[in-house]
């Protein structure tokens, strides 16, 4: 397994990587797409932060590429449903920079409330800059924190310890969690009102684009300060150098911008009621070394054993839940294999999960199943993309979870239907992956191996001829599973100990007796 890691990873992470075998290749920024896409070609993973960008354009070539990983919180450098599109799960470490990102914005409160950059700039240019660097103090003043989730949250409970006053906005909270919280939740209108400070701590997505308007500037309180830490884009900044110019708001704290890095020439870097910080948010020595840790142990754990933590774009797996579900995953994608032979333009799956299912997760099971009869045919298809990739094919898939596992602790029952024809697979993992019936009749096989599946007619001499066919053609038979329909016909399924070709079958379907033969 390759590697690619960007933009500064800490060390700590990379060596995780090359304690699991892992190749390491270390890159400064790329931030050429043409660049990044030759670098991408052999990578299974990359690493990220803020500089480099992976575009729809970059992935063009990654054929190899399983994972992206973000150091830090914010994917919006990353293209997700580019991402997703191709079956490359992205993930990001949002817990390891948690404190550093709060602190930073609790430290430009006290730098708005303290005036500290100007009073530095101005004692170090010889100047005593005390006159007209009047400042306030925190306590007893109003903080609207919009956005409470680890970080917002964090900086709520550090802002209540020094005594501010402290409500939220969070657009991606419930109304019912306004009254479970140590913190009042407001509507975005009267938050802005009410408060004498807004901090911003929700990520940039197409809805929260320039959240911060004009017009929601505007309403805010006259006089009031603004601190954004979070990412850029959120605030509209033309519109918040015009109302710090009329004396609306009284000063502003950026430490991200909606273009990074900052042009040279931006009106932002002149204006005297501004602090400007470059995106140092993240940029501790302990958040650095714990968001590449953290994340190295993802990529590390879910290429190796299928656990998700931390994944944008697949529902999280735990690796103890990696292990419930680990034994399946084999007999799953031999299943989708199999489910394609049968069916070849399937429109409707049916997944019935029987027996004891309670601490069974069925999610990335049934996305490894899809993917596999899915990418049987064509394309790339993984479980990142599988339900999507269903979705777009006219694929109908239907989960049931229960029922009677007819004697087995756990049963997997499939249908699966072109709209004229259904057929239908019944698969245990007791005494080893196996299916026990097909189409209803009880047959047992290894659906992992190379396995003929024969209806012919119910009639003496037919075994002894398929098999005495099969030594001409110089294969040997592994297993012979028989199974009677009831119907005149009869069932078998014939291990072998290698796949046979065109030729071959055509042989052994011509012979008298044989209804019809498919190789799983």
């Amino acid at each position: 397994m390759k590697v690619l890691a960007c933009d500064g990873i800490h060390e700590d992470g990379l060596a995780l990587f090359r304690e699991a075998g892992w190749d390491v290749l270390v890159s400064p920024p790329i931030k050429d797409p043409e660049a990044l896409k030759l670098a991408l070609a052999d990578a299974d993973a990359v690493l990220v932060r803020s500089a480099t960008q992976v575009t729809l354009e970059s992935l063009a070539d990654a054929g190899r590429l399983k994972v992206i990983g973000r150091a830090g919180a914010g994917v919006d450098t990353i293209d997700v449903d580019a991402a997703t599109a191709r079956g490359i799960a992205v993930m990001n470490a949002p817990d390891g920079n948690t404190l550093a990102a709060a602190e930073h914005a609790i430290s430009l409160l006290f730098a708005l409330a303290r005036h500290i950059p100007r009073a530095d700039a101005g004692m170090k240019a010889g100047q005593w800059p005390k006159a007209g660097l009047t400042g306030f103090e925190l306590e007893g003043k109003k903080l609207g924190v919009i956005g409470l989730g680890r970080i917002g949250g964090t900086v709520a409970r550090k802002a209540a310890g020094i005594g501010m006053d402290v409500a939220a906005f969070d657009p991606f909270l419930p109304p019912s969690a306004a009254a479970k919280g140590s913190v009042p939740l407001k509507t975005l209108d009267e938050l802005l009102a009410w408060a004498d400070i807004v901090t911003l701590h929700i990520p940039r997505t197409k809805d929260t684009t320039n959240l911060l308007s004009e017009q929601r500037m505007r309403a805010m309180k006259p006089g009031a300060y603004l601190v954004n830490a979070a990412r850029g884009g959120l605030v509209d900044e033309a519109a918040l150098l015009d109302l710090l110019d009329d004396g609306h708001l009284a000063g502003a704290a950026l430490d991200t911008f909606a273009t990074e890095p900052l042009q040279e020439d931006s009106p932002l870097r002149a204006h005297p009621k501004l602090i400007l910080t470059p995106h140092l948010g993240a940029s501790t020595s302990e958040a650095q070394q714990a968001v590449s840790t953290i994340l190295a142990r993802q990529v590390i754990d879910f290429v190796a054993t299928g656990a998700v933590a931390g994944c944008v774009n697949l529902p999280p797996l735990t690796a103890e839940a990696a292990r419930e579900v680990g034994p399946w995953m084999p007999l799953m994608t031999a299943l989708g294999k199999l489910a394609a032979r049968l069916v070849q333009a399937p429109t409707r799956l049916d997944i019935t999960y029987a027996g004891r299912t309670d601490a069974l997760d069925t999610r990335p099971l049934t996305r490894l199943l899809v993917a596999s009869l899915l990418g049987a045919h064509s394309g790339r298809v993984t479980p990142v993309n599988a339900l999507a990739e269903a979705a777009a094919r006219g694929l109908v898939v239907a989960e049931t979870v229960g029922g009677d596992g007819d004697g087995f602790d756990r049963l997997l029952k499939l249908r699966v239907s072109d709209g004229n024809r259904s057929r239908e697979i019944e698969a245990t993992l007791h005494r080893g992956p196996r299916v026990v019936r097909l189409d209803g009749v009880e047959i047992e096989f290894d659906p992992q191996s190379h396995v003929l599946l024969l209806r012919n007619e119910d009639r003496p001499g037919m075994v002894g001829a398929v098999g005495s066919k099969l030594g001409e053609l110089g294969i040997n038979i592994v297993n012979f599973a028989l199974g009677a329909a009831g119907d005149g016909q009869a069932r078998a399924a014939i291990t072998v100990d290698r796949a046979l070709d065109e030729t071959q079958l055509a042989n052994l379907r011509a012979m008298p007796g044989v209804l019809s033969l498919a190789q799983a």
